[in-house]
């Protein structure tokens, strides 16, 4: 189970929901980007020390240009990402928010396929399309 993409892609649902709820509570009196910072510092710990528990660390010279423009990218993304979802976390209800944050699943599914070539069949889109509704229809407020 623990080789499995299903599994790890459950958790990681779970823990972005847990995320969404935490957030949501811990930033009552804080400035969002602030609590953002701190949300950072607290990653970059338990990521320092599961790398050290397991032995994962790397020779950073080993890595090639390419993979580090593209992690630097993706780096620069995900801080844009938890800056604006904060944001729209200390505006809005989260069951509001973390669906059409969760809008990300269709821009992935239509960004892989213009970018890195992957194919979709007709259900696939079909269930692209029905995330997408989805998360209109949880985010509307009438």
């Amino acid at each position: 189970m623990l080789l499995s993409w299903q599994f790890w892609a459950v958790l990681s649902a779970v823990f972005a929901a847990l995320t969404a709820i935490f957030a949501k509570v811990g930033i009552e009196n804080i400035n969002s980007d602030f609590a953002t910072f701190i949300r950072t510092i607290v990653i970059l710990l338990v990521i320092a020390a599961i790398l050290s528990l397991i032995g994962g660390w790397q020779p950073v010279g080993d890595i090639s240009a390419k993979t580090w423009t593209f992690l630097v990218l993706s780096g620069l993304a995900t801080g844009a990402s938890w800056l604006c979802y904060f944001r729209a976390l200390k505006l809005g209800d989260a069951a509001r928010v973390a669906p059409i944050d969760k809008m990300s699943v269709v821009m992935v599914a239509v960004f892989g396929v213009l970018f890195l070539g992957e194919r979709l069949s007709l259900p696939n889109w079909l269930g692209v399309c029905l995330i997408g509704c989805g998360a209109v229809l949880v985010a509307y407020r009438g």
